[in-house]
């Protein structure tokens, strides 16, 4: 079995910042990556250059991942070729994915009626008016559904894919690849950060989240974390929602809940020596959140992370 083939399908003009997440993100060894049109050719990007794309729809068809990396202008309908291919990649099993716009070519293939699906919030009410059989969320960041992946803004590209690498190899393995890229492996929070009305915070929480994250064993609680930017837990709340879209405990559980993962992939700790280490101060408390977050005991999910990397052991040796 060789590499996960991942294939983004582009047409002009391409936003070339989509395309690059992916390339970014797929650029690895256990990945291959390739670009494919409809017309095969030179292909103008949003930026003004060209880019030569030499594969046609066919390339769809070898595909483990199809990502849209965009579709501009947003109101454009793909061809009845672009349509059959992805209607034929999803049914023998490929999974399917958008980064931004990109949702709205998915949206015409019909693949997205009933499901919950995302966009940049710019363009959430176009896509629900053009398509009111998908649910579209404007507030999260992405939306995960295993065969059918969406992602808001552009940058948001980055977040989905290194989730897709979480999903496949691990949240070690996507830490790796976050930090190749310098960037974090997993951002908490929805779009309601980045909208141009939200209110903007003058102090950074960045300080105390990177505190936070050096001391996930101590036992962390909301009012030291407040403590350390010298404000109320009601302020400290408020500049949670304006920054990142989400609660100081609930992003305080999600890191720990992450960190979980990787020990739980990469060591033989016992449960309770983990929770031990992630502040969730005993192995009660780890799996009842764990389960809360991941629908799995620790225990399961480790056999079946290694059950999913026997294969791939056995092919190395």
């Amino acid at each position: 079995m060789g590499p996960h083939r991942v294939v983004a399908l582009v047409t002009a003009p391409q936003a070339s910042f989509e395309l690059g997440c992916a390339a970014a993100v797929f650029r690895d060894e256990r990945y291959r990556f390739s670009v494919c049109t409809d017309r095969p050719g030179a292909i103008r990007t949003t930026e003004g250059f060209d880019m030569l794309v030499a594969s046609g729809l066919r390339a769809l068809d070898r595909a483990d991942t199809i990502i849209v990396p965009g579709w501009l202008p947003i109101d454009r309908e793909p061809s009845i070729a672009v349509l059959r291919a992805l209607g034929r990649a999803h049914r023998r099993g490929a999974r399917l994915v958008s980064i931004c716009s990109g949702a709205f070519a998915l949206a015409a293939t019909g693949l997205l009626d009933g499901r919950r699906i995302t966009t940049h919030w710019r363009m959430a009410d176009d896509l629900q008016r053009r398509f009111p059989a998908v649910q579209v969320d404007p507030d999260v960041l992405y939306i995960d559904h295993g065969d059918i992946a969406t992602s808001a803004g552009s940058g948001t590209g980055i977040d989905l894919c290194l989730q897709l690498v979480r999903n496949d190899h691990g949240a070690a393995y996507a830490a790796q690849v976050a930090r190749r890229m310098v960037m974090p492996p997993h951002r908490e929070g929805g779009q309601v950060q980045y909208r141009t009305e939200a209110p903007q915070s003058t102090q950074s929480l960045g300080v105390v989240l990177d505190w936070a994250t050096d001391h996930l064993g101590d036992p962390i609680t909301v009012d030291d974390l407040a403590a350390r930017l010298n404000v109320s837990p009601r302020t400290l709340a408020r500049r949670f929602d304006e920054q990142l879209g989400t609660a100081p405990g609930q992003w305080l559980l999600a890191q720990r809940i992450a960190r979980t993962r990787v020990l739980l992939e990469e060591t033989e700790l016992a449960v309770e020596t983990i929770a031990a280490r992630v502040g969730l101060s005993s192995a009660t408390n780890l799996r009842r959140r764990f389960r809360a977050a991941l629908r799995t005991t620790p225990s399961a999910y480790r056999r079946a992370f290694r059950a999913q990397k026997s294969p791939e052991l056995s092919r190395s040796m």
